[in-house]
């Protein structure tokens, strides 16, 4: 573990100018401070006084609602924090943007707050961290994240395969024949791994893939509004969506466009969010277990924190099966 006079010998300046710099104090200019506290986090320093202060870890959330029971996030971060606190950490919800990111290192961050690790949630491929995680040597857990090569990074997540797979046979075994995907656009790793994941089990179950099956748009009314008929032109009779969000717009755009559910069309969902049970039809969904992923979360940090460099957990992901799949359409069976 790099030490202040790693710091120093590395800046050419003395230990007392290092020292000062990660304290924050006036003497020294904010240009020496910016540039101790990078090589601090190049070279895996960690601030053992702020560190023996208090026993701190946090959660960055971007991208995810989280302050209330019906809320995504909500159950996610309880579940860390119940495996966390009773282990005596105190626990900080840090809410991040883009921006705040481009302005701050993530490693220069944790040093300052003295922070021992951190779970990383919402987070897209796009986000300025992201790169900074390649190499960064502080504990860190990503959810619906992945990072290679790196031993101080581990994700967790539920396994979109399987439940993709379990989907698409419930849709066969109904007769669906014609399955369309909607989904957000490709540019964070859990979508992609949607996707891929689609793909794969029309493959396994020998069903025909068509780009023209799939819409991809970043809005979620208006994707649901724009998609909607092309895939029903095109025949589809059932579609699994990336999140429950969108196939809940959907129900709501079918309802709107007189387009029963599932009568004329089949949906799947993807989370298993408390309002799914509740939705006109019930949806059938892909259940993520979220306290559980939080406690994974909280896991997977414990396993780097004792320099144990564990890779990914991934849940299974059940089939939740309601009312919004049905038999295909007589045509579609024949």
């Amino acid at each position: 573990m790099a030490t202040i006079n790693d710091i120093a010998a590395r800046l050419g300046v003395s230990k007392s100018t290092v020292s000062k710099g990660l304290n924050g104090a006036t003497d020294v200019s904010d240009e020496m401070k910016r540039k101790i506290l990078e090589t601090a986090v190049e070279l895996g320093y960690t601030n053992k006084r702020l560190l023996k202060k208090e026993q701190k870890i946090c959660i960055f959330i971007e991208n995810m609602d989280f302050e209330n029971s019906n809320q995504f996030g909500y159950d996610i971060v309880l579940g860390f924090k119940q495996m966390a606190e009773l282990e005596g950490w105190t626990v900080d919800i840090i809410p991040v943007t883009p921006q705040f990111q481009r302005e701050t290192p993530y490693g220069v961050f944790m040093i300052q707050q003295g922070y021992h690790a951190s779970f990383v949630l919402g987070f897209s491929l796009l986000d300025p961290w992201m790169q900074e995680f390649r190499t960064v040597r502080i504990p860190t857990v990503l959810y619906d994240n992945y990072v290679k090569s790196n031993p101080h990074i581990a994700s967790v997540g539920c396994d979109s395969q399987e439940g993709f797979e379990l989907a698409v046979k419930h849709l066969m075994q109904l007769g669906h024949k014609k399955i369309g995907l909607i989904s957000g656009p490709l540019d964070s790793y859990i979508l992609r791994a949607r996707y891929h994941a689609y793909l794969n089990a029309l493959e396994k179950y020998g069903l025909e893939i068509n780009e023209n099956y799939i819409g991809l748009g970043y809005y979620v009314a208006e994707s649901t509004r724009t998609y909607i008929p092309k895939l029903l032109e095109q025949g589809v009779t059932a579609i699994l969506f990336s999140h429950d969000v969108r196939a809940i717009s959907a129900l709501t755009e079918c309802d709107d466009r007189d387009i029963r559910v599932p009568k004329d069309i089949s949906i799947i969902g993807f989370d298993d969010l408390p309002m799914t049970a509740y939705t006109v039809p019930p949806l059938t969904t892909i259940r993520q277990d979220r306290i559980a992923l939080g406690k994974c979360g909280y896991y997977a940090m414990s396993c780097l924190l004792n320099r144990i460099p564990i890779g990914s957990i991934l849940l299974r992901a059940p089939l939740i099966v309601r009312e919004s799949t049905g038999p295909a359409p007589e045509s579609d069976r024949e």
